[in-house]
């Protein structure tokens, strides 16, 4: 498993800060992205969490899927 996770249907106001304060509960965090519109700026409804370690990506999965 990887370190890095696909996070799909966030909420448009979601902004990368709150991407990664939802997700550091599971670990440290290298990155966390919410990907936006080239043309608009606006969210496109997904982003990623990169973790500095693979342990925690299991757990956030676990958690997370379907909330």
């Amino acid at each position: 498993m990887g370190k890095k996770l696909f996070i799909g249907s966030l909420a448009w106001a979601t902004d990368s800060a709150g991407l990664q304060t939802a997700f550091e509960r599971f670990g440290d965090i290298e990155e966390a992205t919410v990907i936006s519109d080239r043309e608009t700026g606006r969210s496109r409804g997904f982003g990623f969490v990169t973790f500095t370690e693979e342990g925690p990506t299991q757990q956030a999965i676990s958690e997370m899927d379907g909330t």
